[in-house]
């Protein structure tokens, strides 16, 4: 990660030494709450004058707040539109408030990052649509987006990557290999993850290669969490589209038919995500032919041979620690 130094100067201009700015441009970045035990520990302090003066600071500024949880203790918002606007983030979402898991998971990401500090994190959305659309030469309706409507008189507002999860590069220079991150909540499920896999799964289609990593804090929903993305994503993208078309085709046929049990979970998702990919009057006929004899398989592995390109894709799992000072190891006796 690296800080620019304007940024960091910006911040210590408004009264904070440097380790203050670097962790509290870090917050504003990727989270925009933070709670004690991260400071303390990116600082190596300890309570005392120091962080009291810190607290002191933050809240003199009028540049965050404490927000008090009766399972979650008390937690910091940066909210101050002068201190983003500091480090040019200041139409940033992360100045607004929110509900308490939505806060849980962003001091969660915020764990990774301060435990990952050496990832090239593409930090913003300009950024990363800059990758995408300029680096990798991605059309950007591929990638993953939200409308937002305002007031009446204004136009709708296109956002890309609203759900913000942690997003860096690693690799040649020349050929980055992007790693997209998933970290599931205490209230998710796993319908949401497989919503968020079906809103990226456009850009997923037009990348040679990527990883994706699943964080969480316990492990319960892991082995799930892998049959899914295999389902949804690895395997179409490892194979070719005939074999993707002729699959769905056969799942069709058997629900067409009312096979209903023959049907397994992961044939149910693919379905359903098969009928956006597969829609349209061309393979509406193929389906036709295909049920009826007309068209062979053969003939339709020669029709889509070759028409994507294969992917190389990397599922991993980790289990997500809380960032904090060690504890001491106790002194040995003697």
């Amino acid at each position: 990660m690296n800080i620019a130094p304007a940024h960091r100067d910006a911040l210590k201009a408004l009264g904070y030494t440097e380790a203050e700015a670097r962790f509290l441009y870090i917050v504003a970045t990727h989270s925009g709450y933070f709670v004690a035990r991260q400071f303390l520990a990116f600082t190596e302090a300890h309570w005392g004058k120091r962080t009291t003066i810190f607290w002191n600071k933050l809240h003199a500024k009028r540049h965050a707040r404490t927000e008090c949880f009766p399972k979650s203790g008390t937690v910091y918002h940066l909210f101050s539109r002068r201190l983003y606007r500091q480090i040019d983030r200041e139409n940033i979402r992360n100045r607004r408030e929110h509900e308490i898991e939505f806060i849980q998971r962003r001091i969660a990401m915020l764990d990774f990052v301060l435990l990952n500090q050496g990832n090239q994190y593409l930090e913003t959305e300009p950024e990363k649509v800059n990758f995408f659309c300029n680096q990798l030469k991605v059309p950007n309706h591929f990638l993953p987006s939200k409308i937002y409507h305002g007031q009446r008189t204004s136009q709708p507002t296109v956002r890309y990557f609203v759900d913000k999860f942690p997003m860096f590069l690693a690799g040649d220079a020349s050929s980055p290999v992007v790693t997209f991150t998933y970290l599931h909540g205490a209230g998710a499920t796993l319908t949401e993850f497989v919503h968020h896999l079906e809103a990226y799964l456009p850009l997923f289609r037009q990348l040679p290669a990527f990883r994706f990593l699943y964080l969480a804090r316990v492990d319960s929903h892991f082995e799930k969490a892998k049959e899914l993305f295999n389902s949804l994503v690895a395997i179409p993208l490892g194979s070719d589209v005939s074999a993707d078309l002729l699959r769905y085709f056969q799942i069709r046929k058997t629900w067409d038919l009312s096979r209903y049990t023959s049907l397994t979970e992961a044939d149910l998702i693919f379905r359903n995500q098969a009928k956006t990919r597969f829609a349209g009057q061309r393979f509406e006929h193929l389906y036709r032919g295909w049920k009826v004899g007309r068209v062979t398989e053969s003939d339709i592995r020669q029709d889509f041979r070759g028409s994507e390109r294969h992917a190389t894709v990397h599922f991993a799992v980790e289990v997500l620690c809380r960032f904090a000072v060690p504890e001491k190891e106790p002194e040995a006796n003697g």
